[in-house]
């Protein structure tokens, strides 16, 4: 059932469901909680209360909001943490990656963990010969034409980019959710105002955070040439010792929603292991 929560510039939707621990997950831009749909029931079953929250301008929230940057999607996500009783282990995808590590180093008494899955959360360079990669290459394209030409056809066409090889079961549907949400001129504008945010702010948060982060990185991940040099220069950035990385055979921009039951073990492992080590 959606809720909604009211903050400084508008209404953010949201779900939860299960008891214990708090979980949130945030999706990345030009998306919805949806992404989230075949985590929800596994974390839930493990002991988990899991909120899904939809980010300012998409799904079911709002969309008239002054600014679309990692620092802005910060604070809404520890609005809504503070709204359901924190603190929380913040999972956040993409974008929400870089606003989940400016949270953690905003209020650290509110993040417990971090999980940052496909993450822009650091400063972005295009070396020559990364455009020699031909994955990242057709990526880059249609990312950056759908934000500018404000193009539905071409986001899609970066999605199908994004999910190398296997694709969940509902597919279709998931597309066809995209496509219909997009078609919304203020989601597209959503979409755009991420899209040209910078991811600078998050990076300069990096040295920041105190507690252990997780990043989660497909191998073939459309967004950078070699997704593992990424993520392993966010671990880099971190505080020594709080940050780990996993790769994901074959999975692209979205392995939570690729491979939902490995990003689910990886979770719930690192989780433990943080847990041993109190």
């Amino acid at each position: 059932m959606t809720e909604y929560l009211a903050v400084d510039g508008g209404t953010l939707a949201y779900e939860v469901a299960g008891s214990g621990p708090l979980i949130v997950l945030a999706h990345g831009m030009g998306d919805s909680r949806a992404a989230y749909r075949a985590v929800i029931p596994p974390l839930v079953a493990a002991g988990y209360r899991v909120a899904a929250v939809d980010l300012r301008g998409c799904g079911e929230s709002s969309t008239d909001w002054p600014a679309w940057s990692r620092t802005a999607i910060a604070g809404d996500l520890l609005a809504v943490i503070r709204h359901l009783g924190g603190p929380a282990v913040l999972v956040g995808h993409s974008i929400s990656g870089g606003a989940a590590t400016i949270a953690a180093a905003q209020e650290p008494s509110l993040v417990t963990n971090v999980v940052e899955l496909a993450p822009f959360t650091r400063k972005q360079s295009i070396r020559l010969g990364d455009l020699r990669v031909k994955r990242f290459r057709r990526g880059m394209l249609r990312l950056l034409g759908a934000g500018v030409f404000g193009s539905v056809p071409l986001w899609r066409s970066y999605l199908d980019t994004a999910y190398p090889g296997v694709k969940p079961a509902d597919w279709a549907e998931r597309l066809g959710r995209v496509d219909s949400l997009l078609r919304q001129p203020d989601r597209m504008k959503a979409l755009q105002g991420m899209g040209r945010s910078a991811p600078t702010d998050a990076g300069a948060q990096l040295g920041n955070v105190d507690c252990p982060v997780l990043v989660v990185m497909g191998t073939l991940d459309p967004d950078w040439a070699d997704p593992h040099a990424e993520g392993s220069a966010i671990v880099d950035a971190l505080p020594s010792g709080l940050g780990r990385l996993e790769m994901i055979e074959g999975a692209g921009h979205y392995p939570h929603d690729q491979f939902p039951d490995q990003v689910v073990s990886l979770m719930l492992a690192f989780l433990r292991s943080d847990a041993a080590r109190a």
